[in-house]
């Protein structure tokens, strides 16, 4: 069960200290690893997906990247890519590293490691977490343009993405 899942925690250097089951890293606001990987159709156009309601943080907003906390013995690299298979059934795509960043809103507090790909073929969501995916352009996202109330921490990400 994802609530019991074991995950990487780490310190202020984000240094692995050890595990922690999900439920008790946000219960405790521990310091902890997350992945996002920014998928784009060829045309430039961004998958974004709606989250269910279930979603232990950030229920119904709608995400930019697929991704999610780095589990207890996994690289960053691994978790971008089991992560991107497990909510849109994409594999075998190759990742661009972007860069990692840092995210603090109230406990939630995450080092992130940020990746993009171009993907253009059948998606299988996810049920548990996943609503609904649609595709929208950058400008789109970061002008607020439709009134979506995206996940603010892959919002962080696209907008220092954009700004290089």
């Amino acid at each position: 069960m994802a609530r019991d899942e074991l995950v990487a925690i780490v310190d202020e250097e984000n240094r692995v200290t050890g595990p922690a089951p999900r439920w008790v890293m946000r219960r405790d606001g521990l310091l902890h690893r997350a992945t996002y990987v920014f998928v784009f159709d060829p045309s430039g156009l961004l998958y974004v997906q709606q989250r269910t309601l279930t979603k232990d943080i950030y229920p119904g907003c709608w995400d930019l990247a697929a991704g999610g906390v780095v589990l207890y013995g996994e690289s960053y690299a691994q978790s971008a890519e089991r992560e991107l298979e497990e909510e849109l059934g994409i594999r075998g795509v190759p990742l661009e590293e972007w860069f990692p960043f840092y995210f603090k809103d109230g406990p939630t507090r995450v080092f992130g490691a940020a990746y993009g790909c171009v993907y253009d073929g059948p998606l299988r969501l996810q049920a548990e977490e996943v609503v609904s995916v649609e595709r929208m352009s950058v400008e789109d996202i970061l002008s607020g343009a439709g009134g979506r109330k995206f996940t603010p921490d892959s919002l962080l990400a696209l907008r220092r993405r954009m700004a290089r």
